[in-house]
Parts: structure tokens; sequence; C-alpha cells
């Protein structure tokens, strides 16, 4: 479980096809309190640490992670937002995210607003449904609150902090942002089916 609070930004040094993808991570962390097998949020997607180095650790990614997420576009040379997983006694200043991304948004349009950046996002029709106003939602690994909703479309406002911490401060138009959905509001709806 992660909480959508990013603690480092990596870069992709490596990227190799080898049945599944595999991904070189370069990163901040202390690699040596890093255990094989940890899992660590990249981008909002909880992968499994395979190998370490110095100040890296790899990946391995199955086709089906790919496939659900923006993860088919990560190149050499891409920033990620990162996060260690919760240990007990951790501050949840965010949400409660699993690293199990729903579905994949498209940013439709940006608009500085003062210091900020509004983002508009479009999210696919089928969990569109679980995003309301004041909601929250991570994208790629954030966790942020919903400003306004209008049909598949939501507003998200990015402050100058958020813009220096994460890899928001280089979001575009076009841009694919791996998206999951509040679990309560996944709850609220599954009950809502079944009364």
């Amino acid at each position: 479980m992660f909480t959508g609070i990013i603690t480092d930004i990596g870069k992709i040094t490596k990227l190799e096809q080898q049945g599944d993808l595999r991904a070189r991570i370069e990163t901040g962390y202390d690699t040596s309190r890093i255990d094989m097998g940890a899992s660590i949020a990249s981008d909002g997607v909880c992968l499994t640490v395979v190998d370490l180095g110095a100040d890296w650790y790899e990946v391995q990614i199955s086709a089906e992670t790919v496939d659900k997420t923006n993860l088919g576009a990560w190149e050499v040379g891409r920033r990620l937002n990162l996060e260690r997983a919760l240990k007990v006694g951790d501050e949840l200043g965010g949400h409660i995210v699993s690293g199990h991304v729903d579905g994949v948004a498209k940013v439709v349009a940006l608009r500085d607003e003062g210091d900020s950046t509004r983002v508009t996002l479009r999210a696919p029709e089928d969990l569109a449904r679980f995003i309301a106003p004041k909601g929250s939602v991570a994208l790629n690994g954030t966790s942020l609150t919903v400003n306004e909703v209008d049909g598949c479309d939501f507003g998200i406002n990015f402050i100058p902090h958020t813009k220096e911490v994460t890899t928001w401060g280089d979001v575009a138009i076009g841009d694919r942002i791996n998206l999951e959905i509040d679990t309560l509001a996944r709850y609220v709806a599954r009950l809502a089916e079944m009364s």
C-alpha cells in the first residue's frame, strides 16, 4: 500500500525486453535499505524490485501491466514519480493507494491559474463514474484532489510545490497518465450495485 505522496523522482536508465519488460530506474533512495522483492510505486504502478545497485533498482514488468498502463511509452531518460511502500506507523498524508492502476487518462487541457496549473484529464468512460468533485484520485502515483467533473473530463489543480517535487511540472497535452480511482469510491459503487 502507498499514500500517493511522492518521495523521489527516478529516471529510467535502461529498458530491455526479456520475455517481460525489464527496467532499470536510477533513484535517490538508499538502495542498501531496499530489500529484493520490495514494492516501489513507479509512476503509480506497484512494481517488484528484482535487482539492486548503488543508486538504482530493476523491475520486471508483465505484458498485462504494460497493456493496462502507460508503461508501454516508457523510454530511457524518462523521469518517474516514486514512492516506497507504507510501513506501520508511517504518516498517511495522501489517501490509500494500492498501486494497481485502473486505466489510463489523457491530458486534454492545461491552463495557468496564478502560480498553479489547472490540468484537465479525460478518464476512460467506464472509470469516469468513480471520479467525484473533492474526491481523491492517484495520477502517475500522486494523490490528488479532483476540482470539477464534466462527463469523462475532470480537473486537477497543481500548486508550485507539487510541480517541483513530482514530474507534474513536465506535463503536456496528450500525455497518457496512469489513473487509480479511490478505493472507497470503488466499494461504494459495488455496494450500490448489490442493493
